[in-house]
């Protein structure tokens, strides 16, 4: 299908990063699923290169292109090699984006020259262990005594947790109130007080750090809040349009390479001296995941362009994030069901990619959480 997003720089960008995956990450990825982590010295590499905060400005070491085609030519790169241990869409469009909107210019100078050179990893720090898609329900509190905060509590389910150097917590600043109590403070590595926990064993995305991350009286100055106290929820509701679209990005580059994976098997494989591929339920299969993926990389795409353009609604974020993450668990557990046998082997990718999957629908806000959001906006 032809796409009119990108421009003759958007494409040598994506040339080269392309060519960074394939010598850097394809080939030591299934390794660093069995470690159960990506080696630091990998953000280092992108980072020299311009991978990481690609749209930040020049004064503190980005490239200056005010691009969101850049983040989501990451995105979908890493998506389309079944990347999923490699924690770069996170850096790029969660974790960066709080920085740029809301951290004033001292923090801005401290953190994202860093952050943009792969010295340091980011990670927020969301969800906790009684508590998922209530955000409102948080217990982590950060209390102000004089010119400092105490964090105390707990998170789990952290993306970049075991690497990361800046955490954004979410916290409650005033724990008598619910949305209006919470702010954003930023957590440093070798702080006293602040300890992580287990990577933890998933059932897919093997390769990527995910841990708990705990907080005992943790001392954070005032001067690592982000933005004004008690406005952390919105700060949040603002982020998350991008977030979940980005999802919906790379759930749909990894439904794009699924279905090559399986046409390649199905023109291979034989049974009955014939080509798997020319039997009826065959080519029904993957002319439904064909038509599917193109209906869900027409909507991605106008999406991009709604967002960069400043017109993209929570709730249309919301469609995107749901039904291309469900899109993706179709298509790898159909691919699966084609590879036959095979389909349970994970040396084959569609196999790695079905486990990895079944995440999607979950992170970023459940997929209930998003028919609810899309439910409301129609009144009802």
């Amino acid at each position: 299908m032809k796409r009119d997003l990108f421009s003759e720089e958007h494409r040598i960008f994506q040339d080269s990063f392309r060519a960074f995956v394939q010598k850097e990450i394809v080939p030591y990825h299934q390794q660093w699923e069995e470690d159960g982590i990506v080696p630091r010295d990998l953000w280092e590499k992108a980072g020299r290169q311009g991978y990481l905060l690609p749209n930040a400005p020049e004064e503190y070491g980005g490239s200056g292109a005010d691009d969101f085609l850049f983040s989501v030519i990451v995105a979908e790169e890493l998506g389309r090699a079944a990347a999923s241990g490699v924690g770069f869409v996170l850096q790029n469009n969660i974790f960066a984006p709080y920085i740029m909107r809301y951290a004033n210019q001292e923090q801005k100078q401290r953190w994202l020259p860093k952050l943009i050179s792969g010295e340091s990893i980011g990670a927020i720090a969301m969800t906790e262990p009684s508590t998922g898609s209530d955000l409102a329900a948080v217990q982590t509190s950060a209390i102000r005594h004089g010119d400092h905060y105490l964090v105390n509590g707990a998170k789990t389910f952290i993306t970049n947790g075991i690497h990361s150097d800046l955490v954004i917590v979410v916290a409650k600043t005033e724990p008598s109130q619910k949305h209006r109590g919470m702010s954003l403070v930023m957590v440093e590595r070798g702080m006293e007080g602040f300890e992580r926990g287990r990577n933890l064993k998933k059932m897919g995305m093997k390769a990527q750090d995910t841990a708990e991350l705990f907080f005992s009286d943790v001392k954070v100055p005032v001067e690592n809040l982000l933005g004004e106290e008690g406005q952390g929820f919105e700060y949040l509701r603002r982020n998350l349009a991008e977030e979940r679209l980005i999802v919906a990005v790379g759930c749909v580059a990894t439904a794009e390479s699924a279905l090559d994976w399986t046409l390649d098997y199905c023109k291979k494989r034989t049974a009955f001296g014939k080509a798997i591929g020319s039997f009826q339920n065959s080519r029904f299969k993957l002319a439904e995941m064909k038509t599917e993926i193109s209906i869900g990389r027409v909507f991605v795409d106008q999406c991009i362009q709604d967002h960069r353009n400043g017109n993209l609604t929570s709730e249309t974020a919301a469609m995107a994030k749901w039904w291309c993450s469900d899109l993706l668990v179709r298509v790898t557990y159909q691919g699966t069901q084609l590879h036959g046998g095979y389909g349970y082997m994970l040396e084959y990718p569609i196999t790695r990619a079905f486990a990895d999957a079944r995440i999607n629908p979950v992170f970023a806000g459940s997929n209930e959480i998003m028919k609810e959001i899309i439910g409301r906006s129609m009144g009802v």
